[in-house]
């Protein structure tokens, strides 16, 4: 019989009114890459607090090497050499990385700290991982990728046997998945054991040797990764079988209704021009870092720019503030939904209506009635997942999240919406939802400008796509005239030529 580092039999966990994980059995190999996958709120996020004792199980057993435990703390799970690298940073940002790679088990020497030590060991400990970090840099001032590495130190430095990662790679390049990818490898190779959770099909098959998916709260199954064909594991982790991932429809595509010409920001982006049509996704793309986030922010009024004109509907316009964009009809999801697009602590209904309070008031203040009424229409219509739209944002899933900021982009009167990255950190189930409402928008007529980093859904979604590098629209082309190979090539266009903006 096969021994395991780690097991978990039959965990069940409860919160009022909802079934967080139902039975769940799971195994961990010494030595082992085993992801974890499922779509958003299928119990993965207590599956790790269960572990590393941030929530208890009702019933159920975890084993760790052959031993029964129950943790009542954190700090009990981590005093089993357990740690876990979250996909939100959980570091202390105004401290160095030396402080929170020993923060918990601080080195002293005759009662007084040791810096010395401390500073010596963060050296060695980041060079085995092949970055040049200052041990002394505050974590907040490192990129998402250093603070993963420098999390990553954290559980090496506490000897950490069982590592689990928590959608390491959903905001990092594919040059920095890469870095992380290898580095995983070599943790695996000195004998840890690491669970990977993630919502990209390509970690699974990079990385793992075998997943087990969750689904509805409940174990669906364990597969060997390299038996495992990608419709299978959809099928597993969604409960159907998704005929196309990609529901790219004919649309009638109308006239122009917006407008950009030589757009310019010192320091962000230069000259770009494009337009967009009614009933028209057009794809915005390049690299990470190529300006086109900044584009968009400045045709919504949530940067100035130096120079350059929009033109809504041929109309000249300047938006100083993103309110006057969203009462012309601009509606803008931003990349980062929890911290630009939500108010996590309010209800779903009052983050929809935020936007246009206006068609609520009256005399006597907000109609809150209208606006739960209005937010459960829109959110019936999109397939969100809440109880009622009286649940606080943060208390859903990554993915349902994206749809309630995309209902409050419908609760308007919007003509054209920017969708920066809105597939980001969200599963295969939910990414077919969404490009499926795109569909239904663009047919309703609205225009879409699709930013994306994800080569294949940009090409499988778009009508035409604009392909920025570095600061500057390089090509505009029809979608079908492309491939990944020609988008590559044009975004690494300027960084060959080592153009600046």
């Amino acid at each position: 019989m096969e021994s395991y580092i780690l097991e978990l039999e039959k965990i069940v966990k409860t919160f009022p009114g909802v079934m967080a994980l139902s039975e769940v059995d799971f195994q961990l190999k010494k030595g082992e890459i085993h992801a974890i996958m499922g779509e958003n709120g299928a119990g993965k996020s207590t599956f790790i607090k269960i572990i590393t004792g941030v929530y208890q199980p009702d019933s159920g057993r975890i084993v760790i090497n052959g031993e029964p435990v129950r943790f009542r703390t954190p700090r009990e799970a981590a005093a089993r050499s357990i740690a876990a690298i979250y996909q939100h940073s959980t570091a202390y940002p105004h401290l160095s990385a030396i402080e929170n790679i020993f923060i918990g088990h601080l080195r002293k020497k005759n009662g007084i700290l040791d810096w010395k030590y401390m500073y010596n060991e963060t050296q060695k400990l980041l060079s085995s991982l092949c970055v040049e970090i200052d041990p002394y840099t505050e974590m907040g001032n490192l990129t998402v990728a250093e603070q993963q590495i420098v999390e990553i130190a954290k559980a090496i430095s506490s000897e950490a046997e069982i590592i689990i990662m928590d959608e390491p790679t959903a905001a990092l390049t594919k040059r920095e998945c890469e870095q992380l990818y290898t580095i995983t490898e070599s943790l695996r190779d000195r004998g840890a054991s690491i669970i990977f959770i993630s919502h990209r099909i390509e970690d699974m098959y990079r990385l793992a040797e075998r997943v087990t998916v969750l689904r509805d709260s409940k174990y669906i199954g364990t597969y060997d990764v390299k038996n495992l064909e990608k419709e299978k594991l959809i099928s597993a982790m969604v409960g159907r079988e998704i005929v196309s991932l990609y529901p790219k429809r004919q649309v009638e595509i109308g006239d122009v209704i917006l407008e950009v010409e030589g757009l310019s920001k010192k320091g962000f982006f230069k000259d770009v021009s494009f337009s967009v049509r009614k009933g028209e996704i057009l794809g915005l793309t390049g690299l990470v870092g190529a300006g086109r986030s900044e584009v968009c922010q400045a045709i919504y009024g949530a940067l100035k720019p130096d120079s350059g004109s929009v033109k809504l509907e041929g109309k000249r316009i300047q938006f100083t503030h993103p309110q006057k964009a969203i009462d012309a009809g601009i509606g803008y999801l931003p990349e980062d939904r929890q911290i630009q697009g939500l108010v996590l602590s309010w209800e779903v209904y009052r983050n929809q209506t935020l936007s246009h309070l206006r068609n609520y008031s009256t005399l006597y203040g907000l109609n809150e009635e209208s606006e739960r009424q209005s937010a459960k229409r829109i959110n019936e219509r999109l397939g969100t997942k809440i109880q009622t739209v009286s649940d606080r944002a943060d208390s859903l899933s990554g993915g349902n999240q994206q749809k309630v900021i995309i209902a409050k982009l419908l609760d308007g009167t919007m003509k054209v919406l920017i969708l920066d990255e809105p597939t980001k950190g969200v599963d295969v189930g939910a990414k077919a939802q969404i490009y499926e409402i795109m569909m239904e928008l663009v047919e309703a007529g609205y225009a879409i400008i699709f930013i994306s980093s994800e080569m294949p859904e940009v090409l499988s979604i778009s009508d035409r796509i604009a392909i920025m590098s570095a600061g500057k629209m390089i090509n505009i082309s029809n979608a079908k005239d492309l491939n990944q190979e020609s988008i590559l090539s044009y975004a690494m266009h300027s960084e060959r030529q080592e153009e600046k903006v």
